[in-house]
Parts: structure tokens; sequence; C-alpha cells
């Protein structure tokens, strides 16, 4: 099958990890023992003598290799048809494309030939086929997945990706690649979570989107509305015009870097299409590299300050879906058009999730929502909102983000008018607690009421939250607590010691006891407070 570059005779035992028999197809650009590694190229081959940490990192949580996937050769195409080992055609529809470059691991996942698959993106290529096929392509912070073992594109900005039929098996696998394959290291003040009513910027214009793919996205943007969130219109100019630096402007030399000596000494090997490409990045002189990274920091200045207060930007994920046989009568154009909404993503360093949102004609829809970088939380949040799909609790950042804990009693509980506080600093909540039973609850007299918890004989169990935060955050919010509130430890139910909110023992002295009730809204419901 085109999907197909080989097929793993000896995938191994399966192991007993959290991934334990899910079956793995790897893009043929990043390294597995003993499988030949081709980048779309049999010229190219060599054969790694031990996986890419990526690999090795879904390996060890117990998935299975079923083999190395086709793909746009040297990961140079959006489309998946510039291989020598033919194109890979969409899962439903043979005479259209798949998408690439990881054109053979997305249709893997879509047809069930694999349950989870690697790809990688520099343009778009996690993320393209994802919307054609119908499934989810979460496409991390740059940097954060060790590429390691990947045949570079432009190592700049090259990520690692996972493909799977739906969010949640692909956080989890993407948890673990992150976890056992780290790179870029996590800063301390990560957002953990978006908030209930996330605000979402669009672009003000969607230039080459196909009016039914139009009216596809208008229907995403009007449900998003609907659950709450609020929709903000921005200029796409600095974005556009950062992705047409990608392939117009020097940046490209980038990928004459990695593969450029390969195409001039094996001119026959190459696909036409993907050495014309390359190959004119021979002769741009250094100074021109210099000035376009630095008008991409300009233009990346003027995208961020567009974005505002808004938490993550909505837009489609691709504005058509042609035909192979358009895609062979204008090779270069129709590649770029596919480009249009996702080149910009790693050139301003932007987390990006990539979900199906119905159909579009007879097209899979796709729409992938941005967040900042290592926000990846909060994009994956906001694009399971989309979906529909059931929340994911723990989302695969916190397995590899600097985490802290703080155990709330009052105000701050959801649904409680100082909840927004904890949102304000991307902190996500992680569920009820109760403390051990060595506790006293009392109601301070401020405004709005606050519960005062502290710890004394012959105490009682009291009902508390979870949540987690960045330190950075969970800093400033001890920062801007009013007296006489602080932060303390507290004994959890389970003999467990956690941050948490407590009181000066005088002021709580001088509240009124609430013990009875060992609940701050049970207390509040029965009008034992205010």
């Amino acid at each position: 099958m085109s999907i197909w570059i080989q097929r793993s005779d000896d995938p191994g035992p399966h192991g007993t990890g959290p991934l334990a028999g899910l079956r793995v197809a790897v893009k043929d650009n990043v390294d597995v023992a003993g499988l030949p590694t081709t980048a779309g190229c049999p010229d190219y081959a060599y054969l790694p003598d031990r996986d890419a940490p990526a690999v090795a990192a879904l390996r060890a949580a117990g998935a299975v290799v079923v083999g190395k996937t086709n793909m746009d050769q040297f990961a140079t195409g959006l489309v998946g048809t510039r291989s020598p080992y033919g194109p890979v055609p969409d899962s439903r529809r043979p005479a259209f494309i798949s998408g690439g470059s990881s054109s053979g691991s997305a249709v893997a996942v879509a047809t069930g030939a694999a349950d989870i698959a690697i790809g990688t993106d520099t343009a778009g290529s996690g993320r393209v086929p994802a919307a054609l096929q119908g499934i989810v392509g979460i496409k991390p912070t740059v940097g954060v997945v060790s590429t390691e073992g990947v045949v570079p594109a432009c190592r700049s900005y090259d990520c690692v990706t996972i493909f799977a039929a739906d969010p949640a098996r692909a956080d989890q696998a993407m948890g673990v690649m992150a976890a056992g394959a780290p790179g870029r290291a996590w800063p301390a003040d990560t957002r953990l979570a978006a908030p209930p009513r996330p605000t979402v910027a669009i672009f003000a214009d969607l230039p080459e989107l196909d009016p039914v793919w139009r009216a596809a996205f208008d229907r995403t943007v009007t449900a998003l509305r609907q659950r709450g969130a609020t929709i903000v219109e921005i200029d796409p100019a600095p974005f556009l015009a950062a992705a047409r630096l990608l392939y117009d402007g020097a940046l490209v030399a980038e990928r004459y870097a990695a593969v450029g000596e390969f195409i001039e000494t094996h001119p026959n090997a190459v696909d036409p299409t993907v050495a014309s490409i390359i190959r004119a990045a021979r002769e741009i002189p250094a100074h021109r590299l210099v000035t376009d990274r630095a008008e991409l920091e300009r233009l990346r200045a003027l995208a961020m300050d567009s974005l505002g207060d808004a938490d993550a930007l909505l837009a489609p994920t691709t504005p058509m879906h042609p035909t192979i046989a358009q895609v062979e009568a204008d090779p270069i154009g129709v590649n770029s058009r596919m480009g249009t909404y996702t080149n910009f993503c790693n050139l301003f360093d932007l987390c990006a999730v990539a979900v199906p949102a119905g159909m579009a004609g007879e097209s899979c829809f796709g729409i992938t929502v941005f967040a900042r970088p290592f926000e990846d939380a909060v994009a994956l949040d906001i694009a399971v909102s989309i979906t529909g799909d059931a929340e994911i609790t723990r989302p695969w950042p916190l397995a590899v983000a600097p985490v802290c804990e703080l155990i709330v009693f009052g105000a701050h509980l959801r649904g409680q008018p100082l909840e927004h506080q904890l949102h304000a600093l991307g902190a996500r909540w992680a569920g009820p607690v109760r403390t051990a039973a060595a506790y006293r609850l009392a109601a301070l007299d401020t405004t709005p009421p606050k519960p005062a918890v502290t710890r004394c004989e012959g105490g009682v169990s009291v009902a508390g939250e979870r949540w987690l935060l960045a330190p950075a955050a969970l800093g400033r919010f001890l920062a801007a607590l009013p007296a006489p509130m602080q932060l303390g430890a507290v004994e959890l139910a389970d003999g467990t010691w956690h941050t948490a909110f407590g009181c000066d023992g005088s002021a709580a002295a001088d509240g009124k006891d609430i013990s009875e009730y060992g609940d701050w809204r049970a207390a509040l419901a029965a009008g034992a407070v205010g």
C-alpha cells in the first residue's frame, strides 16, 4: 500500500505500560532501530541502530511499531504526493490528496491500520493531513519533544507530532512522548488550563478559503460562541506575511543545509518539485537569512500584539481539499495554498492542536487551535470543547511542566466568587479533597466571606478542592493574598501533606465556628455564613 514504506516483521513483545499493545506507525524520517530511514528517498536510506527518543518513549510505554510510513520526500510538501513510493491518497476518496508531509502516518490512523502515529511538522505536516483525514494532530511547542533521530527539514522549526483518532488518545501518547523524549525545558509560569469562557481570536479575513469551507468554519465559530467563548477578530496580515517567508524567503536555506549536498550529488534520486524547492536555496546569501529572521521577529511581535488578551487563535487548518490531479497540474501553487493557515505556526513558536470539525461538502473539515508557546494545555482544552469529546482532566503538559498544588476551601472553590483569580493564573481544577479529621472551620467577617481552616485537637475533616498551577503563578497568588489569609501545609485524609489556604490563628479565633458542617458550601446553603 502507498501509505507504507516498510512494515515491521518483528514489532517486538507487547509492553505493560500505559500504551500497552497500541499499534504505532512512524513517519519515515524518524529512526526506528532495524528499519531503514529513507525520508521518502530510497537512495538516501540508512539503517539506524537505535530508535529516535520519541519512538523509544512510546515503545517503553508498551506501544508496538507496525511500520514506517510514506511521506512527502524530505518532509517538503503538504500534499502527500511527492514520493517515489507513490502518492498517498485520501482514506475516503482516492482521487483526492491525503495531505502531507506526514501523509502515510495520518492515513494509517484514519484507516485503522494504526492506533497512533508519529509525524513531523515544520510548515503544517502534522496538521494538514489530520484535517483532511478527520483525525487529531497535536503539534507541541517547538522543541519540547526531542528531534534527535529525525532527518531535519528546517532544524530550527521542526517538531515531532502525534496523530490519533480522538483527543484523549492523542493526549495520552503525546504525554508519554514528551516525558520520555524531553527537549526544551518548560518555564515556571506555564498556564495549565484554558478559562471556562475563553477569548478566542479569529482572522478578520480568510483568503484562499473555499466558500463551502468558509461556511463550515463559520458554523464552528458560532458553536464555540454558544458555548460561552468570546470571539474577537484580528488582522491576519503579520501571520500570512510570515507564512510566505518560510518558502519565498531565505528561511528555506535550512532545507538546503539539511539535504542540499545529497541532492547535488544524487540529482536523479530526488522528486523534481522537491529538488527545485531545496536547490533554489543554494545561492541565497547569508545576509538575506539574517534579514529575513529579523523580519520574522518583527512580524511575530505584531502578531502577538494583535492577539492581545485572547487565550488562543482559531483558524481553518486548510483552505480546501484538492485532487491528486490538481496537485500534479500545479504542484507549487496548490501546495502553497495548503499552507496558508499553517506555515506561520512554528515560525512564531506557537503550539497547535488540529481537530475535526464536521464536513465541508464531501471533505473532512478541520480546524486548528493555536496558543502561545508552552500553553499547550490551553490549546487542547479549547480544541476538546470544539469536538465535544470528554474533558481531558490531566492533559499531557502536566506530565512535563513544573506544577504546584493548591488546596482551597472557600471563596476560591468552583462556582464561588474568587474562582476567577485561579483561572487568571492558568490554574487547573483537579478534583475534590478532604482534610484529615484534625481541623477547625470558621467563617471570617470579610467581603466576600472566607473560611479559616486551622489545625486543632478534636477537629473535623473539611471538604476542599485541589487546583494545579505553575510555580510562578503560585508565587503571584501568595504575594497578592490579603491578611489574615496565608498559605501553609495541610494534611489530607490520605495522610499526605499539601500546600493549602490557612489563616492567622488569632483571626480564626475571632471567626464564627462552622466546623459542624465540614464543608464551606454546606455552611453557605444552611445560611451559617454571612
